[in-house]
C-alpha cells in the first residue's frame, strides 16, 4: 500500500512538473488561443472565500494564453440551481467549463450535451466520475482525511473520542469524512468514534449538533468536518463548552484563520487552491485545442478527446498556528494587485 502510494504521489508530481513545462514553452513560443475563447468557472455556493484563490489562477494562465474567463455559478447549497446556473453557462458556448458539481450523477446528462457541443470539461475539488469529463483536478480527499486523523490523533496521543459532521452526498466531503474515519480505525484503535451528524455546510446545524454531542459525551475530544462553514458553529459551541476540543476542518477563509491562531480551531487542511485553478485551465485548454496534441493512441480511430489526464492531483496544507498567516485572501490579492473574481 505504501509503496502504490509512493508511486501514485510521484506520478501526480510528474504530472506537476510537465504541466509546468508545458505553462514555460507556452509563454517562451509566445502560444496563445483564440482570443474570442471564453471558459468559464461554475460552482455552488459562489461567495465562499474557497473558490476565489481557485479562479485568480484560473484567470492568471488565461490571460496568459490570450482567452476570456469567467467565474459563475449559485449562491445557494442547492444542486437544482448549480444545474441551472451550468446550463446558462452552457447556453453561452464557452470554450471549456471548469466544474465544481455540487452532487456527481446530476451532472453526468449536461456532462454529456456539453461534449457534444464539443465544449470540454474538467471537473475540480468534487468529481463527477461517471460523466463524460475530461480530467478531474483536486487534492486527493482520501489524503485529506488521511492527514487530518493524523493530526488530531498525534496531538491527542492516539487516545480519545471524536465525531463527524458531514455533508452527504457530496462526493469530495464523503471521502474525506471516509479516509478519516478508516484512518482512525486502522492506524489508532484507541481513539473511538462517538457520534456523526448530518450538518450540510450550515453553521448554525453544526452549533445545535456539537452542543447535543457534548451533552451526550462529556469526554468528547475532537470533531472534524469537510470544509469551514461548519466549523465556524462547531468552534462557537466548542468555545462556549469551556472543554478542550480540537475542531478540525477543510479548507480555510479569513474567520477560521483568525480561530486557528486564537485556538479556537485546532487546525485545517487546505488544498493548494492556486494550483487548482492552474492545472484546471490548462487541462481546459489542451483539451479544447486538440490540434496540439498528437499522442500514439487510438484516440482519432475512438473519436475521442485526445487530451487523456483523469486525474492530477493539485496538492495540500496543514494549516496551523504556525503557517495561518500565509493563507489570507486580503494579503494575496493585495500581492497580486488585482480584483480577484470581479475581472
Amino acid at each position: 500500500m505504501r509503496r502504490d502510494f509512493l508511486k501514485t504521489a510521484a506520478a501526480a508530481g510528474a504530472g506537476m512538473a510537465s504541466l509546468g513545462a508545458f505553462a514555460q514553452t507556452a509563454n517562451a513560443v509566445g502560444l496563445r488561443g483564440n482570443p474570442n475563447d471564453t471558459y468559464v468557472m461554475n460552482v455552488m455556493v459562489s461567495g465562499v472565500e474557497y473558490w476565489f484563490p481557485v479562479y485568480e489562477m484560473f484567470k492568471s494562465l488565461g490571460k496568459s494564453l490570450g482567452v476570456k474567463t469567467r467565474y459563475s455559478g449559485t449562491p445557494e447549497y442547492d444542486v437544482n440551481k448549480q444545474l441551472a446556473s451550468f446550463e446558462q453557462q452552457l447556453a453561452r458556448k464557452p470554450a471549456g467549463i471548469f466544474l465544481h458539481p455540487m452532487n456527481p450523477d446530476p451532472f453526468i446528462e449536461p456532462i454529456a450535451r456539453a461534449t457534444a457541443m464539443g465544449i470540454p470539461v474538467v471537473t475540480f475539488a468534487a468529481d463527477s466520475p461517471n460523466s463524460q469529463r475530461v480530467s478531474f483536478v483536486t487534492s486527493d480527499n482520501f489524503r485529506e482525511g488521511a492527514a487530518a486523523a493524523d493530526a488530531i490523533a498525534t496531538a491527542m496521543g492516539g487516545k480519545g473520542e471524536y465525531a463527524v459532521l458531514e455533508n452527504p452526498g457530496q462526493d469530495n466531503h464523503d471521502r474525506r469524512i471516509t479516509a478519516f474515519v478508516d484512518r482512525m480505525k486502522s492506524k489508532y484503535p484507541n481513539m473511538k468514534l462517538v457520534g456523526r451528524a448530518a450538518t450540510n455546510q450550515d453553521a448554525n446545524k453544526a452549533y445545535q449538533a456539537v452542543q447535543s454531542l457534548i451533552q451526550a459525551n462529556p469526554n468528547l475530544g475532537a470533531l472534524f468536518m469537510p470544509e469551514a462553514n461548519t466549523a465556524l458553529g462547531a468552534a462557537q459551541a466548542k468555545v462556549e463548552s469551556k472543554k478542550d476540543i480540537k475542531v478540525m476542518c477543510c479548507d480555510v477563509n479569513a474567520k477560521i484563520l483568525d480561530m486557528i491562531k486564537s485556538g479556537d480551531v485546532f487546525g485545517s487542511i487546505n488544498p493548494n487552491q492556486g494550483m487548482q485553478g492552474f492545472a484546471g485551465m490548462m487541462l481546459l485548454f489542451m483539451a479544447k485545442n486538440t490540434a496540439l496534441i498528437d499522442p500514439m493512441n487510438d484516440a482519432k480511430r475512438a473519436g475521442r478527446n485526445p487530451m487523456s489526464v483523469p486525474f492530477l492531483d493539485n496538492g495540500l496544507s496543514v494549516v496551523t498556528k504556525a503557517n495561518a498567516d500565509d493563507f489570507y485572501w486580503d494579503k494575496y490579492l493585495s500581492r497580486r494587485g488585482t480584483k480577484g473574481i470581479n475581472e
